[in-house]
């Protein structure tokens, strides 16, 4: 990813994942599992994760990854409690932030793993 898109990116993410966050989106495909909804905050969490890290491309890598962590859960706790203030179809949720968190592991781990990721 190039760097001069990196926070279009990111930001443009950013901006989406909160609108799908406040709206109702229960018509999302089903998983066929009861726990659809927690497979959708992880992988959004991935993603937010990795759009994240690329973002803070000047760090150092632990650096980056402590501040990625720490963006994803304040604003995936920060959006759960607007959820639950200025929406009426969404609530709060822990166990939504319980997957957010779990999401973020996941993408922690796939930055870890991979050399591909960093920004030419």
């Amino acid at each position: 990813m190039l760097k001069k898109f990196a926070l279009i990116l990111f930001g443009g993410y950013v901006i989406a994942l909160t609108i799908l966050s406040l709206i109702n989106v229960n018509g999302l495909p089903s998983l066929g599992s009861s726990m659809d909804d927690k497979f959708y905050h992880i992988a959004a969490y991935v993603v937010f994760t990795l759009l994240c890290f690329n973002y803070l491309r000047t760090l150092s890598l632990n650096y980056k990854i402590g501040v990625t962590i720490a963006v994803g859960v304040i604003y995936g706790i920060i959006i759960e409690v607007l959820q639950n203030t200025i929406t009426t179809l969404r609530t709060l949720d822990f166990y939504d932030v319980a997957a957010n968190a779990i999401g973020i592991l996941i993408g922690v781990v796939i930055i870890k793993s991979s050399k591909s990721l960093k920004l030419k």
